[in-house]
């Protein structure tokens, strides 16, 4: 089979993962399992896994976390971690967002954390995680969202030439329409600002040139601001301010 760029992103970094700090204890992490207070009998399912820290977070709260994901390193790095961390109610396997390996209505929740904006089709991962859910079960996403209009395209642009593997953040207005035609009926929202430093990082002198244009292009008053820094501000002046961050788009989102 051919690696995809998430799984050669994912598997040649999958170390790293597990101490990344955004990853590990970022504040989605904690909110997630306070906003959704997990159960004793629930079967729960984490998509995208990672590094496994979701499932980790949540399987002291329910009966059973299965962590999934695509890239062999990452999951046999949460085959290590559980053993190490005896968490014998954690199970592992091999599972694509958008086809699911589980049977309909299997799942009291279903967790996904910094990672659909690496998916092929959140539509088609919102699908599936309607029809592994209980009727009144839980689906519960933290991802980073962008601002609507040509920031938030410029974010995204970016971050496709920092990491291949990046298809598109959404802004939180796109996933309350498609939480809403997917059948789910949103309990709660809400986002926090999130900071990165990308060292080390390696990018070519075009590279450079073009992250440059981005960020920092400036036009004449009046015109339409190229460079982020300065869209941004103009959108700020224009009283619409909006800040990157990383969302919880649903928290508690119910399966109708």
């Amino acid at each position: 089979m051919t690696k995809c760029l998430v799984q050669e992103q994912f598997g040649a970094t999958a170390a790293h993962y597990l101490t990344s700090k955004p990853h590990a204890k970022g504040k989605s992490l904690e909110r997630l399992v306070e906003l959704v207070q997990p159960q004793p009998a629930w079967r729960a399912l984490d998509v995208a896994t990672g590094a496994g820290h979701t499932a980790y977070a949540f399987a002291p709260h329910v009966a059973r976390v299965w962590a999934t994901d695509i890239t062999e390193e990452m999951l046999a790095l949460v085959r290590d971690e559980i053993a190490k961390r005896k968490l014998a109610n954690v199970r592992v396997a091999y599972a694509k967002a958008e086809a699911l390996p589980f049977e309909d209505q299997s799942f009291d929740l279903v967790t996904c954390r910094i990672a659909p904006h690496h998916f092929d089709s959140i539509a088609g991962f919102l699908d599936e995680a309607r029809r592994v859910l209980k009727s009144g079960a839980t689906l519960a996403i933290a991802d980073n969202i962008v601002p609507p209009g040509s920031v938030g395209d410029y974010v995204n642009a970016f971050e496709r030439l920092r990491d291949p593997s990046h298809l598109r953040a959404w802004t939180m207005e796109e996933w309350r329409a498609a939480l809403a035609g997917h059948g789910f009926a949103v309990r709660h929202e809400e986002s926090a600002a999130k900071s990165i430093i990308f060292l080390p990082m390696a990018i070519s002198a075009v590279g450079t040139g073009v992250i440059w244009r981005f960020m920092y292009d400036y036009r004449p008053p009046g015109a339409v601001q190229r460079g982020t820094l300065n869209a941004g501000a103009a959108q700020g002046n224009a009283g619409r301010d909006h800040a990157r961050g990383e969302g919880v788009p649903s928290t508690g989102g119910k399966r109708g």
